[in-house]
């Protein structure tokens, strides 16, 4: 199931996210405030973030951030999957083609075009991503923190 984040996930959410960004999936470990600030932002009702639980069998076993942002190269609105994570234990289960589905679904009218990051290393997420139709990006990406 899938379903949008509630203030009783707080705890599940946060425990997700390090594990998420201390796995390989991900270059390198955040600050756990960040996390809390996130699901604050996101409970706040920002129009342009949301964030969504997995759960199998009443468990709590993924979260996913996004984000939407307007792109004139899209000529549209551009839903970004900021983060998708889901136990170990539970991918292979058909959670993440179920997750894709739902999220084609409820934003289909919202955006034009959906988009998200994935390491190199990343290779069972690339087979599934490709399955479903997405494509590689010919851009680099590039930030500067501040």
């Amino acid at each position: 199931m899938i379903r949008k984040i509630q203030p009783q996930d707080r705890e599940a959410f946060i425990a997700l996210g390090q594990k998420f960004y201390h796995s390989e999936a991900v270059l390198s470990p955040i600050p756990e405030e960040h996390f809390a600030r996130t699901f604050d932002e996101v409970l706040s009702g920002n129009p342009y973030a949301d964030a969504l639980m997995v759960e199998w069998e009443g468990q709590t076993v993924g979260y996913a951030i996004l984000a939407l942002t307007w792109s004139n190269e899209a000529g549209g609105m551009v839903l970004w999957l900021e983060e998708l994570y889901i136990l170990p234990d539970f991918q292979g289960k058909g959670l993440g083609r179920e997750f894709f589905a739902y999220v084609e679904e409820q934003y289909a009218q919202k955006a034009l075009r959906f988009r998200l990051e994935v390491t190199e290393d990343n290779t069972g997420a690339i087979r599934l991503y490709n399955k479903l139709g997405y494509q590689d990006f010919d851009y680099r990406q590039m930030i500067k923190e501040l």
